[in-house]
């Protein structure tokens, strides 16, 4: 998980929330909001527990607040969940994240204007979709990350 940063077309600063899985590639969301905090990233990783196949284990994220807030700290806790810090500026210490964050900015950030955070929202999952269900990854032996999953 991570954060990554962007403007309305009228300056007004956003937030999205990154979820991405390490193993298979695949982006599990893709979270906007003006200001986000670690209540929000509990809601986000709570919802997407509940659809899940399997258990979540191990969460890899920074040293940002959100992450260790005490309300985060107390679901990972609740949830047998272990929360692996990387260490401060370090970035990679967590690699696909930041590879993800890259391709998220040049492929999407960068090549449209964002009327507000709903059209942010759709844009945004728009290109998600297409990630996951089209976009071929040589760390996954070419394979789309579904396809990789299956």
């Amino acid at each position: 998980m991570d954060f990554v940063h962007d403007q309305l077309f009228d300056g007004r600063k956003f937030r999205i929330l990154t979820v991405v899985e390490n193993y298979s590639r695949r982006c599990h969301a893709v979270h906007c909001g003006q200001s986000l905090r670690g209540e929000d990233v509990v809601s986000v990783i709570e919802d997407l527990k509940q659809a899940a196949k399997k258990p979540l284990q191990r969460i890899q994220v920074d040293n940002g607040s959100e992450f260790v807030s005490k309300t985060m700290d107390r679901w990972a806790y609740d949830n047998n969940v272990t929360l692996d810090f990387s260490r401060p500026g370090k970035p990679t210490d967590n690699p696909y994240i930041e590879s993800f964050n890259g391709k998220l900015h040049d492929e999407c950030l960068n090549a449209h204007w964002f009327l507000s955070l709903d059209d942010a929202e759709q844009k945004l999952n728009a290109w998600k979709k297409d990630y996951k269900h089209f976009r071929l990854h040589s760390s996954i032996e070419y394979l789309t990350p579904i396809q990789f999953e299956k």
